[in-house]
């Protein structure tokens, strides 16, 4: 395999310094349902400013660069040591090149790698599928928005939360509220009904690559979807908490198998700067998305 350090470089550069389309349709469309003059839309407006001049300048849309999730989708002829090894080099001339915030903090000294290297950092995580080609998708995920992301397990009852949809309707509904504006709303939310505490939760961020503006393929979790993006923007948490109409931009779900004795419900909390971009490779070409 040639050196991808360059593309995954690349790759990098592109999720921390532009939002993707969607994401930023959705926020224009945010701030035109806001108050002309309201504190929303002010704080609105002053995101779509940053965007635009992160995209400009390239520079990082948020000073917090977050961790860098890496999934990867390659041949059985691909070598994930060594696309593992290339991630982390282009981790750290993303670093040098100011595209990432040195974030990678050792647990047991507190020291900080300064090259965003460390155990099992970044994240990765492989796909063997039968197509001739490797497609990496990466998501850049804040630590603000990681503190406030939630996990229950069905029955919940402090809020009467049975194992059926309308159960997991109000652990998710109860997860943005407690988040009151805090993960830097408005926010996305990735959900996963089902799997165990670890698979659930991984699923959940790997709803966050999804875009906003499809629907899901599943009927039920598609109203499911509908309705908690409905009842939640009902909550006046608004932009940053100040208060208004828009406190997520949207929700993506998913339902995992699981054992009859659990029932999880996992919700990984986005920021506005949903940050993430997928690189292609095929036939030695590269192609951005």
């Amino acid at each position: 395999m040639n050196d991808l350090t360059e593309h995954l470089t690349e790759l990098i550069r592109r999720a921390a310094t532009d939002l993707p389309a969607d994401v930023e349709a959705a926020l224009v469309a945010a701030q035109e349902r806001e108050t002309p003059g309201s504190t929303a839309a002010g704080a609105l407006d002053m995101i779509l400013k940053n965007v635009a001049l992160a995209r400009q300048q390239s520079t990082p849309v948020c000073q917090d660069t977050g961790t860098p999730i890496f999934e990867v989708y390659l041949p059985s002829s691909a070598s994930t040591r060594e696309i593992s090894e290339i991630a982390g080099r282009a981790c750290a001339v993303a670093t040098e090149r100011s595209y990432l915030r040195p974030n990678a903090v050792d647990s047991l000294t507190g020291k900080n790698s300064g090259n965003n290297r460390g155990v099992d950092y970044p994240t990765l995580h492989f796909h063997e599928w039968d197509e001739d080609r490797i497609k990496v998708r990466l998501l850049l995920k804040g630590g603000g928005s990681e503190n406030v992301s939630a996990q229950y397990k069905l029955p919940y009852a402090p809020l009467g939360a049975g194992r059926d949809l309308e159960g997991v309707r109000k652990v998710v509904l109860d997860a943005a509220y407690q988040a009151q504006g805090k993960g830097c709303a408005p926010g996305v939310l990735g959900v996963t009904l089902g799997g165990d505490r670890g698979s659930g939760y991984l699923k959940a961020k790997q709803m966050l690559l999804l875009p906003l503006d499809e629907p899901n393929p599943d009927p039920a979790l598609d109203a499911l979807e509908r309705q908690l993006l409905d009842d939640i923007n009902q909550l006046d948490i608004g932009p940053m908490g100040f208060g208004g109409r828009t406190t997520v931009l949207g929700v993506r779900a998913a339902a995992q198998h699981r054992l009859p004795a659990c029932y999880f419900v996992s919700v990984a909390y986005m920021c506005w700067a949903v940050r993430r971009a997928t690189m292609v490779i095929e036939d030695g070409q590269v192609s951005y998305d």
